[in-house]
Order: C-alpha cells, then sequence, then structure tokens
C-alpha cells in the first residue's frame, strides 16, 4: 500500500464540449514502502484523468510515473490501491473545478 504525500488538481477544459460531464487532472504523489514492487528510490506520482458527470465520478484512466524523471512506470495499481486513488478523486475533485461563474 501506499501514502498520499501531497497532490494538484486542475479542471480540463472542453473548447469543443464533445465530452460529458467535466474532467479532472491529478497530480498526486505518493510514498511506497521499499518492499513493495512499486518503490522506486525516483518516487512516484499518480497521474490521474477523473470524470464528474451528474451523480457519477469514475476514475477514466491513470499512469504511474517516477517523479524525479517523468518516466512512465510499467506496473498497474492493484484494485485496492486504485479504489483508494478514486476515493480520493472523489473527495478533492471540486478543488480542480475553476469555471467561471458569468
Amino acid at each position: 500500500m501506499f501514502t498520499i504525500t501531497s497532490y494538484t488538481v486542475e479542471g480540463i477544459k472542453d473548447p469543443f464540449g464533445i465530452l460529458s460531464g467535466d474532467r479532472f487532472e491529478f497530480m498526486i504523489e505518493i510514498d511506497v514502502e521499499e518492499d513493495d514492487e512499486l518503490y522506486t528510490d525516483n518516487g512516484l506520482v499518480v497521474r490521474v484523468v477523473y470524470k464528474a458527470e451528474e451523480e457519477r465520478t469514475a476514475v477514466v484512466k491513470h499512469d504511474i510515473l517516477e517523479r524525479t524523471t517523468g518516466r512512465l512506470v510499467d506496473f498497474e495499481l492493484e484494485d485496492d490501491e486504485l479504489a483508494v486513488i478514486e476515493a480520493f478523486c472523489r473527495e478533492h475533485y471540486a478543488e480542480g473545478d475553476d469555471t467561471d461563474p458569468d
């Protein structure tokens, strides 16, 4: 398992209006125990595209990157780890909502 240490969230603009709902990009830094297969000395970031549409929300896509190099790590999150990421995004996606009220 991992610990979330920091994150950023930004709304993704859809200039053509072809996507339903709103999309958000999360960059979630995680600390992984040394005995975990995901562990790297460079640290890890999970990049998540998250969708919020009416009453439904979901992770659309996620990638795991080395923190210092930005290199894609060829591993997938396990189901329980992905559930933690999805719950975290559900709790924080509104922070990236920069919609202009006008």
